[in-house]
């Protein structure tokens, strides 16, 4: 699912760099633009110029040194998915180390509002290079469990190997002494600090005070839910390819491999323990593909009948695009603006073995057009994302309290230029990932006032929730019809 089209990208990320510290406490807006060129280029084991201690790439030590390094671009600006892409492309990283690094790097973003508080508390000034601000995030969210929670590693442990990680970096070495000694005072004080810096909203939630504000202003009885149901970790929910295998056949298969699973959709399956992608049965054939609940209403609700005409507008990276194709045969057009996801689209319908024409544009525009209307059109318009925050945690720390305004608005270009493209009689559905009010039902009920639209039924606003066998993302439905002429 897309959180923001190809023009809109660099003007939200350059937005994100520039925001005002001041004007809205964000942890992710501590960086000191001087010196990201030093981290960079940083290395995460021995670097020739400076003594430093040399890590196993297996040690805990060597996967903090990654993670803290991902957060560090991620205070640049950067998506963590890009950010670890990047920390792993400069360094010989084994599959489990990538594991490792990728864990604590998604826990840590969870964890940020908290974390920075008790950085802010513990020290006298904002540690720097932002590659250390990184590794202090990264060990002590590693320190802080709740109640239910077993710790990931021994205490003594975590401080041992985050002393080697620092030691281990030519940015960092100068302050192992400071690791260590703010490392063994929240463990010595950690039952007075808590308490203290969970007075404040960003600590206590783990968001920054303008999404609790807004959250709590647009949902007042269940702000709470939202925000908790956000924190948790996702649930991995797979689509059965019903044009290969029933999904009754294939619980069937996980049990005898001794997977276990429950369905909680038509085509929709949760397993009760996440594996990796490749040893998900029948995943390279194309039987099941991972999508999460919500998202695979979408094609359901299009009503699709084969031989029609579909346009899937905003289509990478192709998991709404290969359920239409699953559940019907229709004349598929899968439009996506940035030509570096069009090969995800490409390599999703391969693996499915099921083929759409596939076209770069931009969807607020008429030049890829070629004049016919479609039957059908799935309208999944750029957002900010706010309902995924499950699956993608640095986005409360990347997005900004303006962006939904200024994405509602490339959103509404992008309606009223598609519904133009649809056939009369024909339906467009308005798909967000947002649970903000001016993305999606502000969003459906003004396009619907601008058009004379049919509004048909559809599930509205879904809000995050992490119930068992209900657990699925915060998604916007809107169904419209075309009068006939």
């Amino acid at each position: 699912m897309r959180s923001t089209s190809q023009t809109t990208k660099a003007s939200l990320q350059d937005g994100t760099k520039a925001r005002d510290a001041k004007s809205q406490k964000n942890p992710m807006s501590r960086k000191n633009p001087k010196d990201s060129k030093n981290v960079e280029g940083h290395q995460l084991i021995s670097i020739p110029e400076v003594a430093t201690l040399e890590i196993k790439t297996d040690s805990l030590a060597f996967s903090l040194a990654g993670a803290a390094l991902a957060v560090s671009y991620v205070l640049e600006g950067i998506a963590l998915p890009q950010a670890l892409s990047r920390v792993f492309v400069q360094s010989q990283v084994s599959p489990q180390a990538k594991g490792a690094i990728q864990d604590i790097a998604y826990r840590t973003m969870r964890q940020v509002g908290r974390v920075d508080a008790l950085i802010t508390l513990m020290t006298s000034k904002p540690p720097e290079p932002p590659v250390l601000y990184g590794l202090l995030c990264c060990a002590l969210t590693l320190l802080i469990t709740t109640e239910n929670e077993a710790a990931p590693y021994d205490d003594f442990v975590v401080v041992d190997q985050a002393v080697n990680a620092a030691a281990s970096s030519s940015h960092m070495i100068f302050a192992k002494g400071m690791v260590n000694a703010v490392l063994r005072r929240f463990l010595r004080e950690k039952q007075e600090l808590l308490p203290m810096v969970m007075k404040q909203a960003a600590a206590r939630w783990n968001y920054p005070q303008w999404w609790v504000d807004q959250c709590k202003a647009a949902y007042p009885e269940s702000w709470q839910q939202i925000l908790s149901a956000a924190d948790t970790q996702p649930p991995m929910t797979l689509r059965i390819n019903i044009s290969k295998i029933s999904t009754e056949s294939y619980l069937e298969q996980l049990q005898r491999q001794g997977i276990l699973a429950t369905q909680i959709g038509p085509c929709a399956i949760r397993l009760h323990q996440p594996v990796p992608v490749q040893f998900v049965p029948g995943f390279s054939e194309g039987l099941v593909s991972v999508q999460d609940a919500a998202a695979q209403l979408a094609a359901e609700l299009l009503d699709l009948k084969d031989g029609q005409q579909v346009l899937d507008a905003c289509a990478a990276p192709g998991g709404k695009t290969g359920h239409i194709l699953e559940l019907a045969k229709v004349d598929l057009l899968a439009l996506e603006i940035d030509p570096k996801r069009l090969d995800k689209i490409h390599e999703n319908l391969s693996r499915l073995g099921l083929f759409a024409s596939i076209k770069e544009g931009d969807a607020s525009w008429s030049n890829w057009w070629d004049g016919r209307q479609f039957d059908r059109i799935l309208a999944d318009v750029p957002c900010t994302a706010s309902g995924v925050v499950r699956r993608h945690p640095d986005i409360r720390w990347l997005r900004r309290k303006t962006d939904a305004a200024q994405l509602a608005v490339t959103s509404s270009r992008i309606l009223d230029n598609l519904w133009r493209m649809l056939k009369p009689g024909g339906k467009l559905l308005l798909v967000t990932c947002s649970i903000w009010p001016i993305e999606s039902e502000n969003q459906a009920k003004s396009f619907m006032e601008r058009h004379s639209a049919i509004r048909l039924d559809a599930p509205g606003q879904l809000l995050p929730t992490s119930e068992l066998n209900n657990e699925h993302d915060g998604l916007f439905y809107a169904l419209f019809q075309k009068p006939e002429i």
